[in-house]
C-alpha cells in the first residue's frame, strides 16, 4: 500500500514538473529578450570579461548593440551602452532599477549592505542618503566647510613648493590633501599621523591603503558572486582580502567612535558636533526615522571617507596626464588664469564662473577618462519592459559611460583629448545629460558630486596657476602611460612622477 502511494506521488510530481516545463518554455518563447552572446554552461559569459571589464563590454556592445543581455554564471546581466538606453534605466524606469545586487563587497566591507553605495533600495537607504545631504553635502554645509578646504589646499601648495625641482608622485600628494580635508570635515580631527612623533591609531599610509583596497575590492568581479556554489573556494582571494580589510576598518572606526563618545558634551555643544557625533546621536534616538547600529555608522563614514579621498584626486591625476601630453593645452589654460586671476593671488572656488577653459579641461577629462567606467550595478525590483525588451525581476543592470562617452556618433574624434569641444556649451554633469555621466543619474547618482567638482576645479587650477609642470628628465609626452587600473573608481595604472617649479609665492594664498 505504501509503495502504491509512493508511486502515485512520484507520478504526480513528474506530471507537475512536465506541465511546469511546458508552461515556462512557452513563456520564455513569448518573451523578447535583448540580444547577446550565447552563454556557456555554469560560467555563462564570464569567460568574455578581461582584466578591464569596461573594455571587454565595450567590444561586445559593438557587436550586439546598445542593449545587450549576458549571463554572469546563472544570473542575467543587461548592459546599456547608449544615451537612449541609459535614460531608460536611469530615468524612465529609475524606480524599478534603483536597487543593488547582493555582492560580497556589500556584505564584508560595507557592513552587510549598510552604506549608501551597496544598500538595497529601501526606507533605510532613503533616510541615510537624506542624512548625507542634510549634514555634509548640501550647499550650505559645503560652504561652511570652505575654510577647511582652503587651509588644506594651502598645506598642499606649501608642501609642493618645498619639493620644488624634485620628482613628485602627484597622486600621493593629492590623496594626502583630500584625506586630511575629509577627515576634518567628518571627524573634526585627522585621527592619523604623518610622522613617527604623531601618536595615532593609523598612519597616513595605512589609511590611504584602506581607501585604495576598498575601491579595488568594491569594483572587482568576484566569481563567487555569480557562481555561488564556488564561493567557498574564494578562487581569486577577494573574500579573504575583504575580511582582512574589514578588520583594519573596524580598528580605525572603533577608535574614532569611542573617542567621540568619550568627548561628548551636552546639548549646548551641538553646534560643534561633527558628522560622527550626528550619527551617534541618531543611533541613540528611539524616535529616529532610521535605526543605526555601530556597524551602520562605520558603513556611512566609509562612503564619505572613500569618496572624499579618491575620486577628485584621480580626476586631477587623469587631467594632468592628459595635458602633459599636449603642452599647448597648458599654455591656453595659463593664459586664461593670468588674464582672469592675475599674478597677485591664487585661485578660489568663486572664480570658476570666469574660467571656461579650465572647466572645459575638467569636463573633457570626465568624458574621456570617466572614474566610473561602468556605473555601479543596479538591480531589477520587478519585471519590466524597456524599449520593447523584457527585463526580468532580479536582472543586474550595468550602464557603460565608457562606451557612451567614446561613441563616434555622439562625439567628434572621441578618442582624442579636446577641451575645446566644450567651450561655449552649457553642459550639465548632474545626471540629466545622458551623453555624459561622470556622477551617474537618477536615485543612485553620486551624492557628493558638488564637493568633488569644487575640489577638482580649485586643485587643478592652482596647480596650473602656481607651478610649471614638467616631466622628469628623459621622459617625453608620448611616454606617459595611460593604462588603467580597474576598480569602482578607475585610476591611471602607473602613477606619474613630475617636476613642479613654483611660479607664484605661497604667501599670497
Amino acid at each position: 500500500m505504501e509503495n502504491s502511494w509512493l508511486l502515485l506521488a512520484l507520478l504526480y510530481g513528474a506530471a507537475i514538473a512536465l506541465i511546469s516545463k511546458i508552461v515556462v518554455g512557452r513563456y520564455r518563447t513569448a518573451r523578447k529578450l535583448p540580444p547577446g552572446p550565447k552563454p556557456w554552461p555554469i560560467i555563462g559569459n564570464l569567460n568574455l570579461l578581461g582584466p578591464l571589464p569596461h573594455r571587454s563590454l565595450h567590444l561586445l556592445s559593438q557587436k550586439y548593440g546598445e542593449i545587450m543581455l549576458l549571463k554572469f554564471g546563472k544570473f542575467p546581466v543587461v548592459i546599456a551602452s547608449s544615451p537612449k538606453m541609459a535614460e531608460q534605466f536611469l530615468k524612465v524606469h529609475d524606480a524599478n532599477f534603483a536597487s543593488r545586487p547582493a555582492l560580497a563587497a556589500g556584505k564584508y566591507i560595507s557592513y552587510d549592505y549598510s552604506d549608501v553605495s551597496f544598500s538595497p533600495y529601501s526606507p533605510y537607504w532613503r533616510e541615510t542618503r537624506k542624512i548625507f545631504m542634510m549634514e555634509v553635502l548640501n550647499a550650505k554645509k559645503l560652504d561652511s566647510f570652505e575654510q577647511i578646504r582652503v587651509e588644506e589646499r594651502r598645506c598642499l601648495i606649501s608642501r609642493l613648493q618645498s619639493l620644488s625641482r624634485k620628482p613628485v608622485v602627484l597622486r600621493d600628494e593629492l590623496k594626502r590633501c583630500n584625506l586630511s580635508t575629509i577627515c576634518r570635515i567628518l571627524f573634526r580631527d585627522k585621527y592619523f599621523g604623518e610622522s613617527e612623533e604623531e601618536k595615532s591609531i593609523v598612519d597616513m599610509h595605512e589609511l590611504r591603503e584602506i581607501v585604495n583596497e576598498w575601491l579595488l575590492l568594491s569594483g572587482a568581479f568576484n566569481i563567487g558572486d555569480w557562481i555561488p556554489w564556488l564561493n567557498f573556494l574564494d578562487l581569486q582571494g577577494y573574500v579573504k582580502r575583504m575580511k582582512a580589510l574589514r578588520k583594519k576598518m573596524d580598528k580605525f572606526y572603533d577608535y574614532v567612535i569611542d573617542d567621540h563618545l568619550a568627548k561628548r558634551g551636552g546639548e549646548k555643544d551641538y553646534a560643534k558636533k561633527d558628522f560622527v557625533d550626528v550619527l551617534l546621536q541618531i543611533a541613540e534616538d528611539p524616535n529616529a526615522e532610521v535605526k543605526l547600529t555601530r556597524d551602520c555608522v562605520k558603513a556611512l563614514i566609509t562612503n564619505l571617507l572613500v569618496g572624499g579621498t579618491d575620486a577628485s584626486a584621480s580626476a586631477v591625476e587623469w587631467a594632468i596626464n592628459e595635458i602633459l601630453k599636449q603642452p599647448s593645452i597648458i599654455e591656453k589654460a595659463k593664459a586664461e588664469l593670468n588674464r582672469v586671476i592675475g599674478r597677485n593671488r591664487w585661485v578660489e572656488e568663486s572664480d570658476f564662473t570666469q574660467l571656461p577653459y579650465i572647466d572645459a579641461i575638467i569636463i573633457e577629462t570626465f568624458r574621456l577618462r570617466p572614474l566610473g567606467t561602468l556605473l555601479a550595478p543596479r538591480y531589477a525590483i520587478h519585471d519590466c519592459n524597456v524599449a520593447g525588451y523584457d527585463i526580468l525581476k532580479g536582472t543586474t543592470i550595468i550602464v557603460s559611460p565608457w562606451t557612451i562617452q567614446r561613441d563616434p556618433n555622439l562625439w567628434d574624434a572621441p578618442e582624442e583629448f579636446v577641451p575645446e569641444r566644450f567651450i561655449g556649451r552649457d553642459i550639465d554633469m548632474s545626471g540629466s545629460n545622458f551623453t555624459l555621466l561622470p556622477f551617474g543619474s537618477g536615485r543612485r547618482r553620486c551624492v557628493g558630486y558638488n564637493l568633488g567638482l569644487k575640489t577638482v576645479r580649485t586643485t587643478l587650477a592652482n596647480l596650473l596657476h602656481g607651478f610649471e609642470l614638467k616631466l622628469v628628465e628623459g621622459m617625453r609626452p608620448q611616454d606617459i602611460c595611460m593604462d588603467e587600473q580597474y576598480g569602482l573608481s578607475t585610476h591611471p595604472k602607473h602613477p606619474l612622477s613630475i617636476i613642479l617649479k613654483p611660479t607664484l609665492p605661497a604667501h599670497l594664498y
